[in-house]
């Protein structure tokens, strides 16, 4: 149950820092959205591991360089999202945003990348990705 709670929290935090950039980014420009956005995360998640203290900084020696370059994905996912909420609107962006992840961890599942364990995709699966992708395209209609 906790792990669905901190879910929808995510999914909400997605759109409303969407929103936030798209309208921060008319303003002073996407890119200057996407920095500004970066580092207030990174001011926040520092202020948070000062008070949880669960730091295992000795661990990042252990970690595959490749892993460690994921925080940059964090600007091109932010210039992304304000570019497509500009040109399409919140709703159709955020449906797109999440066919393209939930196809995307599909092909990380199904094919057993970046270490995680191999999952067999079923019928059910493809339907309902079918059914996403169906559903975005008659809310687009």
């Amino acid at each position: 149950m906790r792990g669905i709670i901190f879910a929808i929290l995510g999914g909400a935090c997605i759109t409303l820092q969407g929103v936030a950039n798209a309208r921060i980014s008319t303003d002073i420009g996407t890119w200057q959205a996407a920095s500004i956005t970066q580092l207030t995360g990174f001011i926040l998640a520092a202020i948070i591991l000062m008070f949880v203290r669960d730091a295992n900084l000795q661990g990042i020696k252990q970690v595959k360089p490749m892993y460690l370059a994921g925080g940059a994905f964090g600007a091109v996912i932010i210039f992304s999202e304000v570019t497509a909420i500009q040109q399409i609107g919140v709703t159709f962006t955020i449906s797109a945003l999440l066919i393209a992840q939930l196809f995307l961890t599909f092909l990380i599942d199904s094919n057993g990348w970046f270490g995680v364990l191999k999952q067999k995709m079923k019928l059910p699966q493809f339907i309902g990705i079918a059914l996403m992708i169906t559903g975005v395209i008659i809310m687009k209609l």
